[in-house]
């Protein structure tokens, strides 16, 4: 990366930080483009040059997440999905606080820019990290089921947009039910039967 690539970047990164301290005091339809480059430390030009409108700069602090959770599994495709082969069936669980925790802690420490995104539909397009991390964890656990990789993407589908919609409320809720008690939430309504006490 040469001087300006670098100096491109770290702009980049002020008013993406600017944003985020931004939403910890007001929703997103209330931050100017003013004040972003007050709080970054660059002019209007400089912001323009990097993005079109504030929704773009939400999608890139979204992306820069997405991109600081998946670094933060210890465990790489290649050590996990040997794991999966040599399990019992009835220990693969396709969701569970396992997966779930690293996830909905990660969420809660970046609730302002979530929250954000939840009112913005062209920036929601950024969850790709929930997308991804279901295909990492998921898809290997459905292959062990003989679900045919034709309809994986459906299953996928199910559980993510389920988890999704339950996180969207919990964010709606300013993350105030505990990460444990979502957990809770989220595996009984893939496992209704573990509420009668039966497995």
């Amino acid at each position: 990366m040469n001087r300006f690539e670098s100096k491109y970047l770290n702009t980049a990164f002020l008013m993406e930080d600017a944003l985020v301290s931004l939403l910890e005091e007001k929703d997103i339809e209330y931050i100017t483009v003013k004040e972003i480059c007050e709080r970054a430390g660059v002019n209007r030009s400089t912001f323009y040059l990097h993005y079109q409108a504030i929704e773009d700069l939400l999608s890139d602090v979204l992306e820069r997440s997405r991109r600081e959770f998946m670094s933060s599994f210890s465990v790489t495709p290649e050590e996990f999905v040997p794991k999966i082969r040599a399990s019992e069936l009835n220990e693969l669980i396709l969701i569970n606080e396992k997966y779930l925790k690293p996830y909905l802690t990660f969420i809660k420490e970046h609730k302002a820019s979530y929250s954000a995104a939840l009112k913005n539909p062209i920036a929601m397009n950024s969850w790709k990290h929930m997308d991804e991390g279901s295909r990492f964890v998921l898809m290997p656990i459905l292959k062990r089921f003989n679900i045919p990789e034709s309809e994986q993407v459906y299953w996928i589908g199910f559980f993510v947009q389920g988890c999704r919609a339950i996180i969207k409320e919990w964010l709606n809720r300013n993350c105030s039910d505990s990460i444990d008690d979502i957990i809770r939430i989220i595996s009984e309504c893939i496992r209704p039967i573990s509420l009668l006490g039966c497995e």
